[in-house]
């Protein structure tokens, strides 16, 4: 499987759904939570020849302070303003059937607060882009390290089972869904 260019992708709520069953690690996209428009980076970062998603998540003051590590990275719009991190931790398998790719293109009759939202998103994957090695570099370090690796226990606790995600990934389907 090669590696892509980077693109936002969100990822089917169902199937988020049947992940947070097996793994409390993986962010909600729920309406309910007020999350139904969470971006999934589309990296779709390619992992021992499977597909992954590396959330976004947007800057708290924590974020400030910490440090890019194995499992995080800050994201910067041009100006260096921190505009999101990205939660390597938190990342899920994905296949084409789960995801949709997000248009981030600004159009004339989208409403100021919609053209705001792409123009930070833009920034995001602009930066995603230009960091594009080293964050599939990152994804696969981290995933080697949970799966075939010994992590901290610490790291373990914060990272999603992506091996029991993938299991999950395998047995579903969008039309046996009820």
């Amino acid at each position: 499987m090669k590696q892509s260019r980077l693109s936002m992708y969100t990822v089917n709520l169902k199937y988020i759904r049947n992940l947070t069953k097996v793994d409390d690690n993986v962010l909600s996209i729920s309406p309910q939570k007020g999350k139904a428009n969470r971006p999934f980076v589309g990296i779709i970062v390619i992992c021992d020849n499977k597909q992954y998603c590396v959330p976004f998540s947007s800057p708290k003051d924590k974020h400030r302070s910490m440090k890019n590590d194995v499992d995080f990275s800050k994201v910067f719009d041009a100006d260096g303003k921190l505009v999101a991190v990205l939660n390597f931790n938190n990342m899920i398998p994905v296949r084409a059937d789960v995801i949709d790719r997000l248009d981030i293109s600004i159009h004339p009759d989208d409403t100021p607060a919609t053209k705001r939202y792409k123009a930070l998103l833009l920034d995001q994957l602009t930066f995603c882009r230009q960091n594009q090695d080293a964050i599939v570099t990152k994804a696969n370090k981290l995933y080697n390290l949970i799966t075939k690796g010994k992590p901290s226990g610490l790291l373990k606790r914060r990272c999603c089972n992506y091996e029991k995600l993938e299991e999950v990934l395998a047995k579903f389907t969008l039309f046996s869904e009820k």
